[in-house]
């Protein structure tokens, strides 16, 4: 199972990248933020977005002991979104011991 959540979680990180740089190449958050905030759908994604980047906050301020770690991981979350995510979940991966697996990885306090 391990294994296979690794390449998963390798796959989204390479396609927000992707997904991230070409439409930044593209066109300009912050040109087009006027336009963008008129739209009632994108303010709903906005608050969806942020009542997630609060529970997988909760869930590393769970996990992490060192403050360092947990207010650098929530400033990534919330400028990063999901390749952050992704990048927290892979670390959290390749940090577990052989024969350790979900419960772990979920459950498991940082050491």
């Amino acid at each position: 199972m391990i294994p296979a959540l690794k390449i998963i979680f390798i796959l989204l990180l390479a396609w927000m990248s992707y997904i991230a740089i070409s439409t930044s190449l593209e066109s300009s958050l912050f040109e087009q933020w006027d336009f963008l905030a008129g739209i009632p759908w994108m303010r709903a994604t906005l608050w969806d977005f942020y009542i997630n980047i609060l529970i997988i906050t909760l869930w590393m301020w769970y996990k992490e002991k060192s403050l360092f770690f947990k207010i650098l991981w929530l400033f990534l979350f919330v400028c990063l979104g999901s390749i952050a995510t992704c990048g927290y979940v892979l670390v959290k991966l390749f940090s577990l011991k052989p024969g350790e697996g979900v419960k772990e990885l979920l459950g498991k306090v940082a050491g």
